[in-house]
């Protein structure tokens, strides 16, 4: 159960910063002449991170109606 918990951890804290960095990427891309194709491809990613991130989170809070 602990290692399970830890593995979520490290796999919460890679998404969080391929998000992050998903943000940075989209604002410089934006901001200049931008591939539209790229960036709706860079969005939706970061979309299905955000998914990735929520399903994570709420397998490490405990289940409080149990």
């Amino acid at each position: 159960m602990l290692a399970d918990r830890d593995a979520l951890l490290r796999r919460l804290h890679e998404l969080r910063t391929e998000h992050r960095d998903l943000d940075t990427v989209i604002a410089r891309i934006e901001g200049g002449a931008a591939d539209l194709l790229h960036l709706q491809r860079l969005k939706k990613r970061k979309l299905k991170l955000k998914d990735e991130l929520a399903w994570i989170e709420s397998r490490l809070v405990p289940d409080i109606s149990a």
